[in-house]
């Protein structure tokens, strides 16, 4: 029977169109559900749009649009992006949906039962840019203006009715989770962060507001619209049909594997959430990554400072496959990444043209030219030949691990190698010059390094699927054979030529 694996990424606010740290987030959750398929697990992948709060009704009001039909004309540009960015999501949530207010209200009406919300008045710090609150010590004087220390967002002086969540009484609760579950939160710099703020004591939340209408009524006190994120969060079960805790999504995929977020929502998802899944008798998901921000010009992009890079325009310059090679492995999971055009050029040339792309490119042109397009089956093992194979047979579970724990660049860094080796086998063994001497060593060392591309392709097919599944149909590779088990046998096939194809990556010029 195989195992659940239910991973989501950020449910993105569509006040505008996606920029780059969106692409990020969606990539990275991307990367990690395609391995998990490639272990053979069933995967559920989440992605979509937070469509309530204030936000989003200015925005409507700007543009002199219907609330609702604006969010449905941002909201096709995100899931439009899951497209160009070929990502394998399950399902796209909308918190516009019905399937999602049913479990809000069910959230609602469970912290009710609980006592965990009472009616009060809010007093205090607002951004309406980042839908949170602050405290005094977290706001600093900025042009002649009152900003978030963290974000840098405008904040102002709000005062109203207000429900508020107990989350004073849940401080310890969390302390406890987290000691008792230190991979809660990773990375460990995150965890660390998140365990100091709890430390320092939890205020009461306020999870409801008046001065607007564009939202999620609270039950039975319309006049109150339920806070943006206690809304928001709740998308991770809805898009699971909670509340029907015997829906068969709900009962395979709760709780979450992974929430894949930004650092800067990192005290949502590690300290409301868990919280008001505590006091809603709910399970808490297994993991919170917080990874860091996509920088443009040293700075997180963003619409107000007007740095924004287009993914889709990389994209048509560069490839998907490029971008998504390029952010995984010259950014380090977990901390922020400055992107840089010259550094994607080089990266393209160095890692994917020359390396990787050039070794299948010789392998498969050697092997019609000599071998009439037919992959040839070893005759003799020897240990120079065992050594090279075994080389990723051997580090397979440590780069599950790897994968597991979000290691992202230690994984890459691992397969990047196992191409320069191969690259360097192929080059030391000089297969080109056995044609006459000893044509059975030759088609030895050919089977041997087209078995391990076909390894190289299984472990780079989550971060670069549309090029290694070239490579997969070039090695008539069967469909279920696609799957990291393959690289412990030979599913090589030897009866069919293999086919061919256009260079796999193209250089990049200077000047492009």
């Amino acid at each position: 029977m195989k195992k659940n694996f239910y991973i989501t990424t950020p449910i993105y606010y569509p006040s505008g169109k996606p920029h780059m740290g969106h692409a990020y987030s969606s990539i990275l959750a991307d990367i990690f559900a395609r391995f998990k398929r490639l272990e053979g697990y069933n995967v559920h992948y989440l992605t979509g749009t937070d469509e309530h709060g204030l936000k989003i009704e200015r925005e409507a009001k700007k543009n002199n649009k219907d609330t609702k039909a604006f969010c449905d004309e941002i909201s096709v540009k995100f899931k439009d992006l899951t497209r160009i960015l070929n990502l394998s999501n399950d399902d796209f949530i909308r918190t516009t949906e019905e399937r999602h207010y049913k479990s809000v209200e069910e959230i609602w009406n469970r912290l009710i039962d609980s006592k965990d919300i009472y009616l009060g008045k809010y007093s205090g710090w607002y951004s309406i840019s980042d839908e949170a609150y602050y405290e005094d010590d977290e706001i600093i004087e900025e042009n002649n203006k009152k900003v978030a220390k963290s974000s840098g967002s405008s904040v102002d002086w709000v005062e109203e009715d207000s429900y508020f969540f107990k989350l004073s009484k849940w401080g310890d609760k969390l302390l406890e989770l987290y000691k008792t579950n230190p991979k809660f939160i990773l990375p460990a710099s995150r965890r660390n962060e998140v365990i100091k703020f709890v430390e320092k004591g939890l205020k009461d939340l306020s999870v409801s507001r008046t001065s607007f209408s564009w939202g999620i009524p609270v039950p039975k006190n319309k006049k109150h619209i339920i806070y943006v994120w206690l809304d928001a969060l709740t998308n991770y079960l809805s898009a699971l049909n909670f509340p029907d805790t015997n829906d068969k999504l709900y009962k395979n995929f709760w709780p979450a594997d992974i929430h894949l977020i930004g650092k800067d929502i990192l005290r949502f998802h590690a300290i409301y959430w868990p919280a008001f899944l505590m006091a809603s008798k709910l399970p808490l998901p297994k993991r919170v990554y917080g990874h860091g921000w996509i920088l443009s010009d040293e700075k997180k992009m963003s619409k107000s400072l007007g740095n924004i890079l287009d993914p889709i325009d990389i994209i048509n310059k560069y490839g998907i496959d490029q971008l998504r090679y390029y952010l995984t492995k010259e950014v380090s999971l977990g901390n922020d990444g400055n992107i840089s055009l010259e550094n994607l050029k080089k990266c393209i040339n160095n890692d994917l043209a020359n390396n990787f792309g050039n070794l299948c490119q010789r392998v498969f042109s050697f092997i019609g030219k000599n071998f009439k397009g037919k992959i040839p089956k070893k005759i003799k093992d020897n240990s120079i030949d065992k050594s090279f194979n075994d080389e990723i047979t051997k580090d397979l579970k440590s780069l599950i691990e790897l994968m597991d724990n979000q290691d992202l660049n230690s994984y890459i860094k691992k397969v990047v190698d196992f191409s320069f080796n191969a690259n360097k086998y192929f080059n030391d063994n000089e297969p080109w010059s056995l044609k006459k001497s000893d044509s059975e060593r030759m088609g030895d060392i050919v089977s041997s390094i087209t078995k391990q591309i076909l390894n190289i392709t299984l472990l780079l097919s989550p971060i670069i699927p549309k090029t290694c599944e070239v490579i997969l149909d070039t090695l008539n590779i069967k469909k279920e054979d696609r799957i990291i088990d393959s690289i412990k046998k030979d599913v090589l096939n030897y009866d069919v030529p293999i086919k061919k194809n256009e260079i796999l990556f193209k250089k990049v010029d200077d000047d492009s």
